[in-house]
């Protein structure tokens, strides 16, 4: 019996895929030919519906697989994609019809756990690394521990952050796909060796950039804790900071060179 590998099929992330992620953007405009994101200056992709419900923007239905919104922020259009599902699969494939239509720049925002003391409901993170514990990932990029998002974009961000007056902390998260098995070895691990949270989409996200050649950064908000889990109610203080973090990547996008 031969070990099996991930992805089964060896050098996968070397070779050219069959369906093609123009086909979409080619049928979405047989009943919209205008449709395009090309002028716009990037897109953030959401995960937490009531902060979705929150944007007040001009729906285009059916233009990828979730809600996608435009709207003009300091005299630039912008784009607000929710309600597609959680998970690097889900939003991976979004991301790739957002490109198909002309997205060259996209920032992730959700919630997160913490994997260090210090890290509370609340605070904010910049993702500067994503480790690769998920299964997108793999078919698009050789394989390795991690992957980052995109420096300009995330500095940007980052900047953008700061002069909101929003303490953001700065580096490695933890991509998996599976929630519900994130074990004590693991956390212990990661946490010693300095990751700060764990989420679901990161380490895709980049990876999907990566091999299309976009900008792609991520923020977290901290919502509940690994190292000290207890049963989780949702805090105003995370809620909030959703708000401000919403903001601030709008500015950071519209402000964009």
């Amino acid at each position: 019996m031969t070990n099996a590998t991930f992805p089964l099929y060896p050098h996968k992330h070397t070779l050219a895929a069959v369906p093609d992620p123009s086909e979409h953007a080619v049928c979405l405009r047989t009943r919209v030919p205008a449709a395009t994101l090309a002028s716009t200056a990037g897109v953030i992709m959401l995960y937490q519906r009531s902060l979705f419900r929150e944007v007040q923007a001009g729906a285009l239905d059916g233009w990828v697989r979730g809600d996608l919104r435009l709207l003009e922020h300091r005299g630039r259009t912008i784009g607000i994609c929710g309600g597609f599902g959680l998970g690097a699969p889900a939003a991976a494939l979004v991301l790739e019809q957002l490109i198909s239509l002309g997205t060259t720049r996209v920032i992730t925002l959700g919630t997160a756990a913490s994997l260090q003391p210090d890290l509370q409901s609340g605070d904010v993170v910049a993702c500067r690394l994503a480790l690769r514990d998920e299964g997108v990932s793999h078919h698009y990029l050789a394989p390795a521990r991690s992957v980052r998002p995109s420096a300009r974009l995330t500095d940007h961000l980052v900047h953008t952050l700061q002069s909101h007056h929003v303490a953001v902390r700065q580096g490695p998260g933890w991509s998996t796909d599976a929630p519900y098995r994130e074990t004590h070895a693991e956390v212990t691990r990661y946490s010693t060796e300095g990751i700060l949270a764990a989420d679901m989409e990161a380490a895709g996200i980049f990876a999907v950039a990566q091999h299309r050649r976009i900008d792609a950064a991520a923020l977290f908000v901290i919502a509940d804790s690994l190292l000290h889990r207890q049963p989780r109610e949702d805090s105003p203080d995370t809620q909030t900071a959703l708000r401000t973090v919403l903001r601030a990547a709008l500015t950071a996008l519209s402000t964009a060179p």
